[in-house]
């Protein structure tokens, strides 16, 4: 598959050869996914990406698969669509005008960039603003090779240092995100803080959370084994996900004096949980939904206002909670070495989207370097 086609050492390598290594040696040609449609994501050879003067090229260690590309798939969206995001590499190549990176050196790059001046990033929305949502590595994080632009370059690079692995790198992204949810979420230490999914961003959560909030965390989920893993990685104690509206407040309130829970951070898709996290906030509580849903819920709306009850959203990183992430991550105040169920190559993406859609693995991670890559 990983064939080979030397090329020649461009003019810029011999004009200024202290800023490249002439060992490494790239192909012209690279593997990565393409989407064509929902049932039409293939492997294709396709040119390594050309980089500007104030740009970067990294080769990708890998990518975790997001639950964001499997709903990409699993809505049937229209292409052009780019999967993969979650992504470590080395760089191999910077233009001239990059001074704070070197070649060789291990980073992570995010996807998305805010343009940090416009209406929404002045309040601090900033997946909401168009640069952000405009934004993307090229061609994609499934690929050999990705060119960083130059915002990325400035925003959303960061050097991963030593002690952190490759693949933890490659969760700093949706860390991120969870630490804006975390963030945008109201909580003062010692309060009570249900995650309801515990699914991998939903494990990342709820140590987010602990991390962050200084509060007691406890994990809701189906599966007994997430339960458990939640339980290891620092929940304060864990719930089956109960059948009916109201059984989840009923076994929150011996461990909340009866209030309920301060703050429900969602998860998990669905009217069930998002009414049954309604039902568990305290009076005065808030419920966070970080989740796609695709289903209109009723709501009371006197009872939410009669409760004083906050509902927001939260969706995506910014260049701050990547560095708050990266942080985490590398002071193992977040653990993230245990939750990559299955390790696949790019040969078998469409086996990888079926196991996560199935729920059978918990995180699907692709190995993308090779040893041959030079």
């Amino acid at each position: 598959m990983y064939e080979r086609i030397s090329i020649f050492l461009s003019d810029a390598y011999l004009d200024e050869p202290d800023r490249f290594d002439l060992r490494r040696c790239y192909t012209v040609a690279m593997k990565g996914i393409r989407y064509y449609s929902y049932d039409d994501i293939r492997l294709e050879d396709m040119p390594v990406p050309a980089i500007g003067e104030d740009e970067l090229l990294v080769r990708v260690h890998g990518c975790g698969l997001c639950g964001s590309d499997i709903l990409k798939i699993a809505q049937e969206a229209v292409p052009p669509v780019i999967l993969g995001h979650e992504l470590t590499g080395t760089i191999v190549e910077r233009g001239k005008t990059i001074s704070q990176f070197e070649v060789g050196q291990r980073v992570i790059v995010a996807h998305h960039v805010p343009c940090g001046s416009c209406h929404y990033c002045r309040h601090a929305n900033y997946s909401m603003c168009a640069a952000f949502k405009a934004s993307n590595i090229d061609p994609c994080g499934l690929a050999e090779y990705i060119r960083v632009p130059a915002a990325h370059a400035r925003h959303t690079t960061l050097v991963l240092p030593p002690a952190l692995g490759n693949e933890e790198g490659s969760f700093v992204e949706p860390l991120a995100c969870c630490v804006r949810a975390v963030q945008r979420t109201p909580m003062l230490p010692g309060d009570s803080v249900v995650v309801m999914g515990l699914g991998s961003v939903g494990l990342l959560m709820l140590q987010a959370v602990k991390a962050i909030g200084a509060v007691q965390v406890y994990g809701v989920d189906l599966l007994p084994e997430r339960l458990k893993l939640a339980h290891e990685l620092g929940a304060d104690a864990v719930f089956q996900a109960p059948p009916h509206e109201r059984a989840l407040r009923d076994l929150l309130n011996p461990l909340t004096e009866g209030r309920g829970a301060d703050a429900v951070i969602l998860t998990a898709p669905g009217v069930q949980p998002f009414m049954q996290a309604l039902a568990s906030a305290r009076k005065g509580g808030a419920i966070t939904i970080f989740a796609a849903h695709h289903s209109a819920a009723s709501l009371d709306l006197e009872r939410i206002y009669q409760q004083e009850l906050t509902i927001t959203s939260a969706y995506s990183s910014s260049p701050e909670t990547l560095r708050i992430a990266l942080d985490l991550l590398a002071t193992r105040k977040v653990r993230a070495d245990r939750l990559i169920s299955h390790r696949l190559p790019l040969e078998r993406f469409t086996e990888g989207v079926e196991l996560m859609r199935e729920r059978r693995a918990l995180k699907v991670y692709f190995q993308i370097e090779q040893e041959a890559s030079y």
